[in-house]
């Protein structure tokens, strides 16, 4: 093999590398935390119903919880570019909150194989339904 091949045979080695280490890194993302300390209180035992739809803190504060923790995988301004559901088609209403809660706090696995993680233990039902509150002015359909 001649030594210009060697060199971009090992130029394309090193950037197959790189490339694969960053796509490997993409599933390993620690859940940022969310400060829901403004919000009112809602207790401990977990909602149907969306108790902070239509608050504008619950707004901002879901707007920065989801550019933190969901947009990787479902896009930024809740625009999917086909990783995950696109939520701006959600369902509004009592039955696009429980669906959205049961994921949000339980995750999604199918065979064997996590698609998303579950967040309701980690960043807990403030922070779930401030997101919700967010995607709902999201919303098309």
């Amino acid at each position: 093999m001649n030594k210009g091949r060697m060199i971009l045979l090992g130029a394309m080695v090193l950037l197959g590398g790189t490339t694969a280490g960053q796509l490997m890194a993409h599933g390993d993302v620690v859940p940022q935390a969310v400060d829901t300390t403004a919000l009112p209180e809602i207790g401990q035992d977990w909602l149907e119903k969306n108790p902070y739809s239509g608050n504008a803190k619950a707004v901002e504060i879901g707007q920065s919880a989801y550019g933190q923790n969901c947009a990787r995988c479902h896009g930024l301004d809740a625009e999917s570019g086909g990783i995950a559901p696109d939520l701006r088609y959600l369902e509004l209403g009592e039955t696009g909150d429980q669906w959205f809660m049961e994921r949000f706090r339980h995750g999604s696995a199918h065979d064997g194989k996590v698609y998303m993680p579950p967040f309701g233990d980690v960043l807990g039902q403030k922070a779930g339904w401030a997101i919700r509150a967010w995607l709902e002015t999201k919303h098309e359909g």
